[in-house]
């Protein structure tokens, strides 16, 4: 039986309606990852866990970049705010993640020269500003924000903007999504592809991964309807043993992408070996600057030959978290020695981590 159906009423009717065809599934088990933070936020925002049918779970996975950013990371941005003297340009989210030694926050209510950013065009012109000091844009995020840097970079090449870098910790999400696949520890049914991503990146995308693995994907965007229909076209797949990319969004995502988008991630960034946290070492999952751009890549400037350990906080679950291995609720810090308030962990950190989506939603969201 296809219980998915095109749907004619709108708002609460709509939901409704949404709601009784998700109940009303009779398909097998499956472990559904959503890799977007704002997916993690909107799910717990919804109750979403609380409406699954029997048998149908929801996992967090490894869609807050600054959640999976490893810990050394931060240690270089804070030798670069401490140690080095420069102005360090950062997103908000970033200022609270405790590093080895500290937080960018704390180091900025010691002295250091840390500002918030909205984007990086914001970060290029706090540099033409202050042409007399070094500005590093600490650089996080997926596709959704490593373009808005390429173009930034490629702007500061055009004008000769010398004093403004990059410390780059861009991933590729592709790469994450096939490494939890090939996880023994992570059985993952099918993905909750991510909107923002897929903007740039495309529906087809998800095409190869629904292909060699067999796991459904599904792109959605973030309103309540919007992830019910997500989560239904997957279950949809399930039940009839199918396994394809599907695009829920076409009103934002292109089945191509945005190709200008693309060629500027292709211009200024080459894809390599990173490490993230939970995940380790992914092949090809990080966007390195080319070596055009040495000019403008802060860790080739500021930090050859300066080694980072990078530990991570005692008793801290984040790593599990963001495989899917556990839900937030099941670390023993989760609201008892980490909250918003007082973070141990960089998943309780972010707006789109889920520790602090499960901690802010905790009455919708079962755990």
């Amino acid at each position: 039986m296809n219980f998915l159906r095109d749907s004619g009423p709108s708002g609460p009717e709509l939901i409704s309606g949404l709601v009784a065809r998700l109940r009303a599934y009779r398909g097998p088990p499956v472990a559904i990852m959503e890799v977007c933070g704002t997916h993690t936020v909107a799910a717990a925002r919804m109750g979403l866990r609380s409406l699954l049918p029997d048998g149908v779970r929801l996992l967090s996975g490894p869609g807050c970049p600054v959640c999976v950013t490893p810990v050394d990371l931060f240690d270089q941005a804070l030798y670069l705010a401490q140690e080095a003297g420069v102005i360090l340009a950062t997103y908000g989210d970033a200022v609270r993640v405790p590093g080895t030694h500290g937080s960018l926050g704390g180091a900025r209510s010691q002295g250091a020269d840390v500002r918030v950013v909205y984007s990086a065009l914001d970060a290029l012109a706090l540099a033409e500003r202050n042409s007399d000091r070094e500005v590093v844009l600490l650089g996080l995020g997926f596709e959704t924000t490593a373009p808005t840097v390429a173009s930034a970079l490629l702007r500061a090449r055009q004008d000769g903007v010398k004093n403004f870098s990059v410390l780059s910790a861009h991933k590729a999400i592709l790469p994450a999504m096939e490494a939890l696949l090939q996880d023994p520890e992570v059985r993952i049914g099918a993905f909750l592809c991510p909107g923002h991503a897929s903007m740039v990146l495309g529906a087809k995308a998800y095409a190869p991964i629904a292909e060699r693995y067999g796991v459904p994907c599904c792109v959605a965007g973030f309103e309540p309807e919007d992830v019910l229909v997500g989560v239904l076209r997957l279950l949809d797949q399930v039940q009839r043993g199918e396994a394809r990319a599907e695009n829920a969004y076409p009103r934002a995502v292109s089945a191509a992408g945005n190709r200008a988008a693309q060629e500027a991630l292709g211009r200024v960034f080459r894809r390599v070996p990173a490490r993230w946290r939970g995940l380790g070492e992914i092949d090809g999952s990080g966007y390195d600057l080319r070596p055009g751009f040495a000019p403008w890549d802060a860790r080739k400037r500021f930090l050859q030959g300066i080694r980072f350990e990078g530990w991570e906080p005692p008793g801290c679950r984040c790593a599990e978290v963001l495989r899917g291995r556990i839900e937030p609720p099941e670390c023993p810090l989760f609201a008892r020695t980490c909250t918003p308030q007082q973070p141990v962990g960089a998943c309780m950190v972010s707006s789109e981590g889920a520790c602090g989506a499960h901690y802010r939603y905790r009455g919708r969201a079962d755990g």
